[in-house]
């Protein structure tokens, strides 16, 4: 009966590098390999292409911890809101068309979450808690206007006619104020927060509620329709587009929830009237939920967030997405291209098709909290966590940079040429490297160096290190184009080091390698876990293209061995043997390209041996170049020689026999002993220790109730190396 070994074999399957003659190359083009990077002034796009940004340039750097809202009235007066916790109060700032900026009007409030300019030219400001709503006089004087009775105030907006409608949170209800201050409620959302609003093409309102994550369509009747569901928990901004389209940004994991009622129109509630001046508000006849804290900043928010598309015939397909950063406003610029301002980077992203965007500006702020489409193809930003305020473009800037993430070539390395892909466009697009042993950039660094430029880059002038970083200059062109960069690659040679062998592993006895192409169905198998783990019984195959199949053979022996190269070269093996006492080595087989090896131990004299691996890169390196490495196992033996067994004798005891006997092996130990009667089945034999640890055994075997009549008893001893021997006695 055949009997075999399975050995385990890493199974993770890797392309090995680069030979070491050959050189290795740091190649750059995707939009990750950028965006970690150091810009200054570039536009990072989703496929990697890099160009000039446009100017970004801040304003206002305010009092204020967050700057939520922001409005243009038609003199070029440029107002933004904000407040925060721990800040002096809710704030609105101005900043006149000439330069410029100053705090226009304070409120004994926590912030300014919404701001809206009537047709006449009149600043409106919602604040919170309690969702109250002020106009503000030409001196900056704040007179209360309406008053929700609610928790929050999100958004606002103005439709033709001058009627204001106020979004407000706990509860989620749109109420309608005429231009006269007289307000009431004009859609209930079913949802804890209207959160942002929107008047299309077509005089309706857009909703976006929370936590459903719905976009609802009122018409000016207040008949509700719920035009998209978002996969999303929050809609936290609208803005319309070209020809109905409307573009939604939602952000948050939804909480598993039954889902809300249907909007409905609400009931004709009871209006109040609010003058400019007005001191008191009548309390609304509706109940409130339960009150929660203002949040101060954007609400922690898990699950990234996604921007749709909504077709005038309701169609919706989503545009853009973000894992990790969340959309809290939404704007288009002069060529009607979708902006996002996002948290937590600060980054506003320009949405160019379904398939590409770009990272256009990052505000020193963490949050992108509203975006406003102003005059003359500006773009202003707010933020928050800091309460800044900037303008994007619409120039572009004349010179941007970026500086790559280090390079870690692993070992000393000495540099090549850097080839770029790009487009000048009438500008420059120039390079520069630094090296270093440091793993970050700082004293101990050579200086940036200019490439030895050719039409396609230049050669690296930077002296040869573990680490290096390029960074780009570029420039525009006199007409103001930006140049384009659409990679970058650097060519690199390591030092060659020499091969590391880690462990090696004397296999079972009596068991050997197979050649590559044995295909074997064993019925007895042992499974070996890989290097360092320990072995395991298997009474089956494993189905494993990492098992390899030990075929058993007496005699045989096999190692094996765990090796690598830092520079990936192939490596080739020599493999000696030397015995106890010996002093010379002596070869088994040279140019091994496995990483194991059986041979036939008959042939060597029983008793302990070690062997010595050598390891060359050879292959991948000129000769005289290549490198080494040594390793000695730990010492195994080498037993083919059986036990002895000795002093066999019977004894008839009454109505049985006993039958005692003694074995002894010179090396390994005894493993087990067995009997059989007349050619019979083989029947275990405990030694009177009852353990069978030990070279020397005694053994007593007591037979009963056997046959009248000769019977032939054989025992038989085998060791721990396989080695049996076998004796025999007449009981007559």
């Amino acid at each position: 009966m055949s009997r075999y070994l399975i050995l385990v074999v890493a199974a993770a399957a890797c392309l090995r590098p680069a030979a070491a003659v050959s050189p290795l190359w740091w190649r750059l083009s995707e939009f990750s390999d950028f965006e970690n990077a150091e810009r200054h002034n570039v536009a990072l796009r989703s496929d990697g292409q890099i160009s000039l940004a446009q100017v970004f340039e801040k304003l206002l750097d305010s009092s204020s911890p967050y700057l939520w809202a922001l409005v243009e009235d038609s003199k070029g007066n440029l107002y933004s809101g904000g407040g925060g916790a721990g800040s002096t109060g809710a704030r609105i700032y101005i900043l006149p068309p000439e330069g410029g900026s100053r705090v226009l009007a304070e409120f004994d409030a926590l912030g300014v979450h919404a701001l809206a300019v009537d047709r006449d030219g009149r600043l409106y400001a919602a604040t919170s808690p309690e969702a109250r709503v002020y106009r503000i006089t030409p001196g900056g004087k704040p007179e209360l206007f309406y008053d929700a009775s609610a928790k929050y105030a999100w958004a606002m907006v103005f439709d033709s006619q001058g009627n204001l409608y106020l979004a407000t949170g706990d509860p989620g209800l749109v109420h309608r104020i005429t231009p006269e201050g007289k307000g009431s409620v004009f859609f209930k959302t079913g949802e804890t927060h209207a959160r942002s609003l929107l008047i299309d093409a077509s005089g309706n309102l857009i909703i976006g509620t929370e936590p459903e994550g719905l976009v609802i369509r009122v018409t000016p009747k207040g008949e509700g329709f719920v035009l998209y569901q978002t996969p999303k928990r929050e809609v936290t901004a609208l803005a319309a587009g070209a020809n109905g389209i409307i573009y939604a940004a939602a952000a948050g994991n939804k909480q598993p929830a039954a889902a809300p009622p249907p909007p409905a129109p609400a009931p004709a509630p009871a209006t109040q009237t609010q003058g400019a001046a007005a001191g008191a508000a009548a309390a609304q006849t509706a109940a409130q939920p339960a009150a929660t804290a203002l949040p101060q900043q954007p609400s922690p928010i898990t699950g990234g967030s996604e921007v749709y598309r909504i077709e005038p015939g309701g169609y919706a397909r989503r545009l853009w997405n973000h894992a990790q950063e969340i959309a809290y406003a939404l704007a288009l610029d002069s060529q009607g291209r979708l902006l996002v301002g996002t948290g937590n980077k600060g980054h506003i992203y320009r949405i160019e098709s379904e398939t590409l965007s770009s990272v256009v500006a990052t505000a020193s702020s963490t949050q992108v909290t509203s975006l406003l489409a102003g005059r003359n193809g500006r773009i202003y930003a707010a933020t928050g966590n800091i309460g800044q305020l900037y303008r994007l473009g619409p120039e572009l800037v004349k010179e941007g940079s970026l500086e790559s993430e280090v390079l870690d070539a692993g070992l000393f390395s000495h540099w090549g040429r850097l080839i770029f892909r790009g487009t000048p466009n009438g500008g420059q697009l120039r390079f520069e490297t630094r090296s270093g042993n440091l793993s970050r950039p700082r004293e101990g660094w050579s200086q940036w160096s200019a490439l030895a430029e050719d039409a396609e880059g230049g050669r690296v002038l930077s002296p040869a290190a573990r680490f290096l970083q390029w960074r780009l200059v570029m420039r525009a062109a006199p007409s103001g184009a930006s140049p384009e960069l659409y990679g970058v690659s650097v060519a690199y040679l390591p030092n060659n080091a020499a091969p590391v062998i880690q462990q090696i592993e004397i296999t079972p006895a009596n068991y050997r390698f197979p050649a590559q192409s044995l295909t074997i169905t064993p019925s007895r198998t042992l499974t070996l876990q890989p290097l360092g783990r320990q072995r395991r019984s298997s009474p089956v195959p494993m189905a494993d293209s990492g098992v390899v199949t030990l075929q058993y053979e007496k005699g045989q022996i096999g190692a094996r061995w765990a090796a690598s190269d830092e520079n990936g070269d192939e490596l080739l093996f020599k493999v000696e043997i030397r015995g106890a006492g010996e002093t010379q080595w002596r070869l088994l087989k040279d140019k091994v390209k496995e990483k194991y090896l059986s041979w036939d131990s008959t042939v060597f004299p029983d008793g302990e041996y070690r062997l010595r691996i050598t390891a060359t890169d050879l292959p991948d390196n000129p000769p005289g170049q290549e490198l080494t490495a040594q390793m000695v196992s730990a010492p195994f033996l080498i037993d083919n020689s059986p036990p002895q067994i000795t002093g066999l004798r019977v004894t008839r005891t009454g109505s049985g026999w006993e039958v005692r006997w003694s074995a002894a092996d010179a090396y390994s130990l005894i493993q087990r002993a067995e009997y059989s009667i007349d050619g019979g089945d083989w029947l275990l034999v405990e030694p009177l220790g009852r353990i069978s640890d030990s070279r020397n055994h005694d053994y007593l075997l007591r037979l009963e109730n056997l046959a009248p009549g000769s019977h032939i008893v054989a025992v038989r001893v085998t060791d721990d190396y396989d080695n049996e021997t076998v004796a025999r006695a007449v009981l007559e």
